[in-house]
């Protein structure tokens, strides 16, 4: 299966193609959602809905808890998600999938397991994390996900119990290369998009926007005409072939399993001879970085090399 069309923000994660373009219906609200019409912090969405949440998600990021009945880690993560949306203040809202209620969703989300978490800015998905996980990475990944929805431009709120918005600063222009740099990623150009990344952070070295930018745009230069299935016959008929398991791996990122990812690396890195090891090793660096330093996989994963190191 080939990556979606360019220009999302981590592909492959989801295929929503088939759900883009159904009537749009205003999404039921919860139980404790505001009154008057306003869109509530936390809601249900279904797969009749969905065209209304990808719309949304263009103004304020979107957080998908898919969730069923049965399932106890679901009980005990949602409660948490909706509290940190709500303190949030209407800088993210919470869309609530019922896998069983809506299969063509769960499909679409890969739903292999539950609680998954995930979320939406500007329609493209951006995987989050699978399992009941504390309030405090729960705060932390939301920390990071509005930051990346700033660097993509979706910056908006919603009312908060039909309170006016809060007063937002001014837009403030992108800076020359960031700018350019947006326009080649919507353009699929990502080679120019690389270059003006480059360019900015030769000019500042701490621009970290710039360093998150440039991370996300090789990677989706890596897969953006990969097919799957084709790429994962590749890496099984080569178990030690470098650039094989390297495009596999770079897929599952943006499919959202990264522990599979890192495994697939750190057992190539193990079956390389010593002096071969260092693209491996260059490459795990340049995925930890992309997926955060704090991340637990990446600490899991960074603690597996050390111990391969030595």
């Amino acid at each position: 299966m080939s990556t979606p069309a360019p220009g999302s923000v981590l592909r492959g994660a989801v295929d929503l193609s088939s759900l883009r373009n159904r009537p749009q219906t205003p999404a039921p609200a919860s139980a404790d959602a505001p009154a008057g019409g306003a869109t509530p912090l936390v809601f249900d969405v279904t797969d009749a809905t969905f065209g209304d949440v990808l719309e949304l998600s263009r103004t304020v990021p979107v957080v998908i808890d898919l969730w069923a009945e049965w399932c106890q880690p679901c009980k005990q993560l949602s409660p948490v998600l909706e509290k940190v949306v709500t303190e949030l203040g209407g800088r993210l809202v919470l869309a609530k999938v019922d896998v069983d209620a809506n299969p063509q969703l769960a499909q679409g989300f890969r739903a292999q397991s539950i609680p998954m978490v995930l979320a939406l800015v500007a329609g493209q998905p951006v995987p989050l994390f699978t399992g009941a996980v504390p309030e405090e990475q729960v705060r932390d990944v939301f920390a990071q996900l509005l930051q990346l929805a700033a660097q993509h431009g979706v910056t908006g709120t919603v009312p908060v119990d039909g309170a006016a918005p809060a007063e937002e600063p001014g837009d403030e222009p992108l800076p020359p290369l960031h700018a350019e740099a947006f326009a080649a990623i919507e353009e699929g150009d990502y080679a120019r998009a690389v270059a003006a990344y480059e360019k900015a952070l030769v000019e500042d070295p701490r621009d970290a926007d710039a360093r998150a930018g440039l991370g996300q745009v090789r990677l989706l230069a890596r897969v953006q005409d990969a097919d799957l299935q084709a790429a994962r016959a590749a890496a099984a008929a080569s178990p030690t072939g470098i650039e094989a398991q390297f495009l596999v791996a770079d897929l599952d990122v943006v499919g959202g399993h990264v522990d599979d990812a890192f495994g697939r690396l750190l057992e190539l890195f193990a079956a390389l001879p010593t002096d071969e090891r260092a693209p491996v090793r260059e490459r795990l660096l340049e995925l930890f970085g992309l997926i955060g330093d704090d991340d637990a996989r990446v600490i899991r994963a960074r603690t597996r090399l050390a111990s391969l190191l030595f």
